[in-house]
C-alpha cells in the first residue's frame, strides 16, 4: 500500500505540465483546405482536443496520473495527425491523413472508446461520420488535382 500512495506521489510531482502552443491561422487545416462551418464544428468537439494545439485541460488533468495519460495521448495524437499543422505536411501526406480520417471514423476507432465517457459531446453519429468522409474526399481530390503525385500509394513520410 504504501509503495502505490509513493508512486501515486511521484506521479503528481512529476507530472508534465499540459500545453496547448499558440495556433498560427497559416498552418491549419483550414489554410490548406475548405472547411465548412459544420465540419468545423465535429472536428472541434470530437478531434480537437487531441488533434489541435486548441487542447482543453479539463480539471481532472490536474491529478497526476490522469495528466500523464492524457498528455501522452494528446502528444501522440498530435504526432499522427495535427490540425493546427496540417498546412505544413506535404500534399501526399495531406491526401493520406484526410484517407485515414475517413478510415478510422467510418470503423469508430476514433474518437478512442476510452475519451468518451468523460466527453460524451465528442461522439460520433453516423451523420457525423458521413459529413467527415464527404469533407475527406472532397477535400482530398482537392489536394490531388492540384498535386497530382499526391496519389500515389500510401508511403509513409
Amino acid at each position: 500500500m504504501i509503495i502505490v500512495v509513493v508512486l501515486l506521489l511521484v506521479a503528481q510531482v512529476t507530472a508534465p505540465a499540459p500545453s496547448s502552443p499558440p495556433e498560427d491561422p497559416a498552418r491549419t487545416v483550414q489554410a490548406a483546405v475548405q472547411v465548412s462551418p459544420e465540419v468545423e464544428s465535429i472536428l472541434g468537439r470530437s478531434c480537437g482536443d487531441c488533434h489541435s494545439n486548441k487542447t482543453v485541460w479539463p480539471a481532472y488533468t490536474k491529478i497526476g496520473a490522469a495528466q500523464w495519460l492524457m498528455a501522452n495521448d494528446v502528444n501522440d495524437g498530435r504526432a499522427e495527425l495535427s490540425f493546427s499543422e496540417f498546412a505544413t505536411y506535404q500534399p501526399r501526406k495531406q491526401a493520406r491523413k484526410l484517407q485515414e480520417i475517413c478510415e478510422q471514423v467510418k470503423e469508430k476507432e476514433m474518437p478512442v472508446w476510452y475519451y468518451l465517457p468523460l466527453h460524451p459531446n465528442a461522439k460520433l453519429s453516423d451523420g457525423d461520420r458521413q459529413t467527415l468522409c464527404a469533407w475527406t474526399e472532397q477535400a482530398r481530390a482537392t489536394i490531388i488535382a492540384a498535386h497530382p503525385e499526391a496519389a500515389r500509394g500510401p508511403e509513409r513520410e
